[in-house]
């Protein structure tokens, strides 16, 4: 018994020691840059670190738009983002990500009213745990969380090409370098695990490293113009992305709630690369904890981010006045 008492006052104290080294080790952005007459979209921004990231922008005096589909929630954040900060300029436009039309009409109503964009998170992303596919022909998660900002972005580069220093910020995930090695031709087909049973983690990861090496040919295709792109890992998040998890759900968000980061925490990557003077003209980097970190040994063919993009051209039908050249 006494033993029994023993060890579970060592796995306290070490439980302890290793929260308290998770939120030693967190880095903040530590950037102060205005931006009063700034614009800034942000996808997925009514929750987690895209809530974050709008707050902060708009705490900044920058015009923030939350690129949203979820109505309710995201008229609720664009409400507690103006109460906390006195920002008006902060407003919800519908963004579905899963329907290329939606895109399109957000592109459209954007490049409309608007005259210019210094700044685009692609931020939205989710994990579906149904093989479902979009009226696009394309498999639900690799639409959302790929596709759908490849197709975005290209719609809002000329307006990122207005602005004096234009930036593209993608977040991806861990999960990228725990892809391995895809094959691009079957990304829309039925990825499987070693059992043979539809994955829906394997189709999480494949899109996020399409995330990354989609960064890095963008990158090449902006070399010499104002607009940068960069990627980064925010970290592990207690966000509600964990209420989409079926297996061993309770267990993870109790371990969630006391080990890994908070929405706070884990946007300071997003906000870092966003906005620090020590990326002026840095671009096809990847990032960790407010640092530039080594790309994923997965995603430094050339070869693969060369041909990601063809195939997504013809996934997304960019028409040829939109191709980035």
């Amino acid at each position: 018994m006494v033993d029994l008492i023993s060890f579970s006052l060592v796995l306290i104290i070490l439980g302890v020691i290793l929260k308290i080294y998770i939120k030693l080790s967190v880095k903040h952005n530590g950037c102060y840059k205005c931006l009063v007459g700034k614009t800034a979209v942000v996808t997925g921004s009514n929750t987690g670190i895209g809530y974050i990231t709008a707050l902060d922008f708009a705490k900044r005096g920058c015009k923030v738009i939350l690129a949203c589909r979820n109505k309710v929630k995201a008229e609720a954040a664009v409400f507690e983002i103006q109460k906390e900060t006195n920002n008006k300029n902060v407003i919800y436009k519908h963004l579905d990500l899963s329907s290329f039309k939606s895109i399109r009409d957000f592109a459209g109503d954007f490049n409309q009213m608007e005259s210019k964009l210094d700044i685009l998170v692609n931020n939205a992303g989710g994990i579906g745990f149904e093989n479902k596919f979009t009226d696009d022909g394309l498999q639900v998660i690799l639409q959302t969380n790929y596709a759908g900002p490849f197709l975005l972005t290209h719609l809002l580069l000329d307006k990122l090409k207005k602005s004096e220093s234009g930036r593209i910020v993608n977040v991806a995930a861990l999960a990228g370098r725990l892809a391995g090695n895809i094959d691009l031709n079957d990304l829309n087909k039925h990825p499987k695990d070693a059992t043979g049973f539809y994955s829906p983690v394997q189709t999480y990861k494949n899109t996020k490293l399409c995330n990354i090496l989609f960064t890095i040919e963008l990158a090449k295709k902006l070399y010499g113009t104002n607009v940068t792109t960069n990627t980064l890992h925010p970290g592990i998040i207690d966000t509600n992305f964990l209420l989409t998890i079926p297996f061993f759900r309770k267990l993870i968000q109790f371990i969630g709630k006391f080990y890994f980061l908070t929405p706070l925490e884990g946007a300071q990557t997003t906000i870092y690369v966003a906005l620090s003077n020590d990326l002026e003209g840095v671009s096809g980097k990847l990032f960790d904890n407010c640092r530039e970190v080594g790309m994923y040994s997965n995603a430094k063919d050339p070869n693969m981010a060369k041909k990601l993009w063809e195939i997504s051209e013809k996934w997304c039908k960019i028409e040829e006045n939109e191709k980035i050249r």
